[in-house]
Order: C-alpha cells, then structure tokens, then sequence
C-alpha cells in the first residue's frame, strides 16, 4: 500500500540539497538506494534525478518516523520532511556530501519488489535484463545523466537553428514508399485495402518541397525507420536533426553545419570545435585510411606500393597490378616484435573483407624476414621499405587486389590494430574532418548495378553532368559527410533542383519515364514550379550523444531501444494481433512454411 500526497509539496530535488540550505526545513521525494541501522539511527540514501541525498532517522528525532525508515527497502518510492544540518561524517565525493536531513516525517508512497537488476552507476548487467526492466534501468544515475545530456542538446540545436533563421517544421510519419534506400517499414491502411503506408526513412522529399513553398530554411528533430539487419550501433528506429536551406551552395551549408556543431559541442561540453573543420575528398580518404570515415585521432596511413612492384614477377603483386588493382601496405611501427600467430591472425581477419591474403615483412635487427622474400629481387625489397619510411623494428603489411578490396581489408585492419596496440592516445579527443566529392554512384554486387551513393536526389558536380549516364564510376557529387573520431556524424549534399536533370539522374539509375513519375512523380511535378537551388544536411542525434556522454552502444541513448533483432524485450514488440484487427485490414498471415 501507499500512502497520498495529501497535499504535501516537493521543496528540492535529493541532489540540489547544498550548505547553503543549513537550518532550513525541507520536502524531498524520491526512492530509497540503501538503508544503515547504526546505533538506533536509520540512514536512508535518497535518489531522484538530481542525485543523492543523506536522511537521518532518529528516536530522538521523531519516533513515528524512525518506526517507519526501519521498515523501508531499496526502490521504495517515499517523501520526507525535516531540517538540512551539517553532516557529521562529510563525503567529499557527493556533491550533497557536507549535508544531510533530520527526517521529521516520512510517507511511503508507494513499495517496491526486490528489483531483477543493480540499480546503481557503471552496474554489469545482462543487456536483455536491462532492456526487459528498461524503466530500472533508467533510474540509474549514469544512465540519467545521458538524457540529462540529450536534452541539452537538442535544446542548443533548436536555439542555434532558430537564431540563424530557421524554422522547426513537421512532415509526415505515414508517407509512400520509394526506392533507393533501405527496406521500409509498412504501415497497412484499412481505408485502402491492400495498400500501404511506409514509415520514413528520412524527410528527404518532404524537405526539398518545402524549399519548393519557399520556407527557406527548414530544420527538424526526427525520428526515422529503417527496415535493415541491424550491425553494431543500428537501430530500426533512429532520430536524425534534418535541415535543408535555400539559395545555397555547398560550402554555405557546411558553414553553417560547423557553426551548429561548435554550438552545440562548446554548450553541452565546454569543448571548443576548431573552425573551420579540415576537408578531405572522397578519394584521398580511401587512398590514405581505406575508408569514407576516417579516424584521424593516430596515423598509420595506408602507401601504394604499386610503383615499388610494378616490375615484380611476384605472381600475386603482378596479377593484381594486371587487373587493374594495386598493392598497398601499412607500416606498424614496433611491429617486428610480433609473432607467427598473431601476425596469421590478422590474416584471417583481412579474408572477412575479401582479401586474398596478407603478405608481410619484419625488419628485424638481424635482418628481413618476410614469407615473401624469395619471390622478391633485393633492389624490389628495398624499394618497398623505402616507400613504407620503415625502420629497423617495424613490421610492413601487404594486400594485394582490387582497389575496393585492398581499401576495405586495409582499412580495417588499421583499424583493429589500432585497438590492439592502443594507437589513440587520447580518448577524450573530437577530431572532425569533412569528406567531399563523393561518387555519385556506387556499384551493389547484391543488385547487380549502380545505385545511388547517397540517394537519387544528389546533384552532382557540374563538371561531371555530362558523364552520369556514359561513365558512372567517375562520375563526383556536391555531396559532403561530416565524420567525427571514424564515424559518421552527418551528411547531406546539394540537391537536383532541375526537373531535366533530376529525369536524367532517375534514367541512370535504371528508371525509365513511367517508373520515375509513378515513384517520384509529386517531386517532379513541384520541380516544374520554380523551384529554388537547395541543399542540406542530416546529422545523426543518436550517434551524436554517444560522443558527448562518452559511451560505444547506441542503446545508451535511446529511452526505449530495440535489441540486435529489433525486438522490444519490454514490451515484447513485435507480437501477434489478434484476428479481428486482421481482418479489418484485409491482410492474412502465412503459415511461416509456406512464407
């Protein structure tokens, strides 16, 4: 049972309670975190949102009071009255820690269970149970300081945003289907047997027409569906801060987008963000780190060595340069030390991203030594360790293949070298850099065809007009992604605003007219009424509280997350409706053999 208000009012939160309120009486409400019987007086930890509070129960202090603390458990939920005195014992590591508060009176609001989970900082437990006691899980102080951290930073973005001119506006949840991005999320409609709805992916459409009314400049703090095997860090619902503006090119936008990120990250953080952000084209990025998110924060780039080789007889260096590939190393300084073992590891683990191998060579006090070395001339070593700028105690790593596959299995394995010999130094930095010039398009193996690298609507470099149809792999986009510390923080482009051009594009990508205007057709049909030059950017919210509230799992940041499957633990969502619900829609169920 618990007991009512009956009026009584909170005066503080448990964690503002300061030195400054000494001799003053005081209401506080919140749950129980431990209770101590020492020498006939209860001490009660009381916790809400703002942190800890020290109560003293006491015989001497209230009789009725003390009979109750003796009976109070952890998660109790109670309010409690009495004067603020100077605690006996300080703990200096409180921030209440100087005071505590004569509990005058206490009322029980309410019992609780034993809770299924620690309900304390940092605590270790199974990510299912935390997930399935998610409202426990979020009592927890560390866990409430992300949100406290959240909500500070979607506040400075909005006051950023509307202080440069822009407008918050929302566009639809319940929207159509279109092609080109991830699997949507269907939402079936009873007025239209059926048919569909599809859940957002992003505002995309629906911000470029908004430029078309003439708002301008339009931002958004939305949530967005995307209906894709979950990885690491991906959840099926996400929020992104969306913003589009008008008569601008791309450099206006990525001004603009430093400025809300220096904002943000000095009002949240205390962090000053150097302006402007260093920029790096698409093609160094994967020349240099074999990635379109490079992390910046340590070295070890990757070299081409091809011109080292070029003359090798070496069958694997020789069939790759053939095939128009290359050969590129990474040099780990220190590496020599290295055993057989871990260095066939790493082997293994470049296989995971289609190389075929991984060639290597030590340079050991005594001399090289390297598998390899038989198949290589002296003068076609050295050159090699010339190119690399290796020393004596180093190790050099080889891929040799196609270019899409020597950047990926290199640039994953800086990546994983750099964990494991722990190449960042300093964890607290935030290193940003901007990666232009995108491809407009990119081939999927799985489609058997060029997609779009970002998506359909990205104008691309006006040099390169002419060659989106005729040569699709060199073809560049007005196209920038902001990436901090090897993820990507944001990424927008400049937009097709030409109904000529936006045709041509949608034809590139295997649309023929009638395909195009049945898709797209309420975009094409706004871009025959003057529409303006346009451009954007989308920043991921969630990705973005990660690094200020210094956590790696996105499920941190979420109030309610999904697990790795997109299944609420919680809730136990998705679940079976009943049949009645069915039939209003028209839908039947499969029997899973037969789906």
């Amino acid at each position: 049972m618990g007991e009512a208000l009956n009026g009584l009012k909170r005066s503080i939160m448990c964690g503002d309670v300061r030195e400054e309120h000494i001799g003053k009486k005081i209401t506080v409400m919140g749950w129980v975190q431990r209770r101590r019987n020492l020498g006939g007086l209860e001490f009660v930890d009381l916790r809400d949102r703002e942190g800890i509070l020290q109560i003293v129960f006491g015989d001497k202090i209230n009789a009725e009071a003390f009979e109750k603390a003796s009976k109070i458990k952890p998660e109790y939920c109670v309010a409690v009255t009495g004067e603020v005195v100077k605690r006996e014992s300080v703990n200096p590591n409180m921030p209440t820690g100087m005071v505590e508060v004569k509990g005058e009176s206490l009322k029980i609001l309410s019992e609780s269970d034993t809770p299924p989970i620690d309900i304390k900082e940092n605590a270790e437990t199974a990510e299912n149970l935390r997930l399935k006691y998610r409202y426990l899980d979020l009592r927890r102080p560390d866990m409430q300081n992300i949100f406290k951290i959240r909500s500070k930073v979607s506040k400075a973005i909005r006051d950023y945003l509307e202080s440069t001119g822009f407008l918050e506006v929302e566009t639809p949840m319940l929207t159509k289907s279109t092609p080109e991005g991830a699997r949507d999320y269907l939402v079936p409609s009873r007025n239209y047997p059926g048919m569909f709805y599809a859940l957002p992916q992003s505002p995309q459409l629906f911000k470029q027409l908004l430029m078309v009314s003439g708002f301008d400049k339009y931002f958004q703090i939305v949530k967005c569906f995307r209906d894709e095997d979950l990885r690491a860090n991906r959840q099926p619902e996400f929020t992104q801060v969306d913003l589009e503006m008008s008569f601008v090119e791309q450099d206006d936008v990525m001004a603009l987008s430093e400025g809300l990120i220096a904002h943000v990250f000095k009002e949240v953080a205390g962090v000053d963000v150097k302006l402007p952000i260093k920029r790096m084209t698409f093609k160094e990025a994967m020349e240099k780190y074999g990635s379109d998110k490079p992390d910046l924060r340590f070295g070890m780039e990757i070299t081409d060595i091809t011109e080292a080789v070029k003359t090798s007889d070496f069958k694997v260096f020789k069939g790759a340069i053939e095939d128009g590939g290359s050969v590129r190393a990474l040099c780990l300084k220190g590496g020599a030390t290295m055993g057989r073992k871990d260095i066939d590891r790493l082997g293994e683990f470049v296989k995971t991203y289609k190389a075929k191998g991984l060639a290597w060579i030590q340079l050991k006090e005594e001399g090289i030594k390297s598998p390899i070395a038989k198949f290589l001339s002296e003068d076609e070593m050295n050159a090699i360790v010339s190119t690399m700028n290796a020393e004596t105690g180093d190790l050099i790593l080889i891929v040799a293949d196609k270019n899409k596959v020597v950047f990926q299995s290199l640039g994953a394995l800086r990546l994983d070298l750099a964990k494991k010999f722990d190449l960042i130094k300093d964890k607290n930095e935030f290193n940003f850099t901007w990666i232009t010039e995108f491809p407009v398009f990119e081939w999927s193996d799985e489609e058997n065809r060029y997609m779009a690298c970002h998506h359909p609507f990205t104008a691309p470099m006006d040099e390169d007009i002419d060659i989106i149809e005729s040569d699709k792999e060199h073809a560049r986009a007005k196209a920038y992604d902001l990436v901090l510390n090897g993820e990507e923080l944001g990424g927008g482009s400049i937009r097709i605003h030409n109904m000529e051009l936006q045709e041509r594009m949608l034809r590139a990508l295997g649309f023929n007219e009638e395909d195009a205007w049945k898709k797209f057709g309420f975009l094409l049909q706004a871009f025959k009424f003057g529409p303006p030059p346009h451009g954007g950017l989308a920043f991921g919210l969630d990705r973005m509280i990660m690094f200020l509230a210094g956590t790696e799992n996105i499920k941190d940041v979420i109030a309610f997350p999904k697990n790795q499957n997109a299944f609420c633990y919680l809730t136990e969502a998705p679940n079976i409706v009943d049949e009645k619900q069915l039939n209003e829609l028209g839908i039947g169920v499969l029997p899973k053999e037969n789906k």
